[in-house]
């Protein structure tokens, strides 16, 4: 089974390589497609990238488009999407793997880590995972990833400013199929919610969580994710 691990950047430079260092760590990694896909004017988070064998991809702005692009240029039979500031565990190509051996399951994604010892985090962590549990709805900081041939079969992700992850999830349960929330955990970072404060955040985000399957626009959405 083969990987392509797609990572949608906007100004990451700061972070990019020690992204990239992260992926090459883990096992099985070394026959593992790197695509890093930046959507900014100038290109600057590719332009950082030191290591050699990644593929540097330009694409206009926005989350799902960038992801698209990555796609299009992806050869590995599993597509992984990795948000830049988000760590895969040390096995995570093999538990995919494992996973979707027997072909029960289309897409699936990790349980959720915040990289911070706050308490408040805790809390937050599992609300993420009971939700993601429940819903089988993951979102892109949980490392979400599907089937290269089904992702181009179902049109991969809609191009639209917010939410993108939830609404392709939401589409692979319209059509029946199964995807599955694997144990193991990624970590991601806690700057979001540092910078943009825990409390505003975290409701902001359970806002976007109620108001999108009600049927509110995703650019009326993405004015309140600002």
């Amino acid at each position: 089974m083969s990987f392509s691990v797609i990572i949608p950047v906007l100004n990451e430079e700061g972070v990019i390589n020690d992204a990239i260092a992260r992926i090459r760590d883990i096992d099985g990694s070394s026959g593992a497609e790197i695509i890093v896909v930046d959507g900014g004017n100038d290109c600057r988070t590719i332009g950082a990238i030191i290591s050699e064998g990644v593929a540097k991809v330009p694409s206009p702005c926005g989350r799902g488009r960038q992801m698209n692009e990555g796609a299009r240029h992806a050869t590995g039979g599993i597509l992984l999407f990795l948000h830049a500031d988000t760590e895969l565990p040390l096995n995570a190509l093999p538990l995919i793997e494992n996973a979707m051996r027997d072909g029960r399951y289309e897409a699936g994604a990790f349980d959720l880590t915040i990289k911070s010892p706050r308490p408040v985090f805790r809390m937050i962590e599992f609300s993420a995972s009971l939700r993601s549990r429940i819903t089988r709805i993951p979102f892109g900081d949980q490392a979400i990833f599907i089937r290269r041939d089904y992702f181009e079969k179902i049109g991969g992700y809609q191009d639209i400013p917010v939410m993108e992850d939830v609404e392709i999830m939401k589409r692979i349960r319209k059509k029946g199929d199964r995807i599955i929330i694997l144990r193991s955990r990624v970590a991601t970072s806690s700057r979001r919610w540092e910078k943009e404060g825990i409390v505003r955040c975290t409701l902001r985000n359970w806002l976007l969580q109620v108001l999108y399957p009600l049927g509110v626009p995703a650019r009326t959405l993405a004015r309140l994710y600002k």
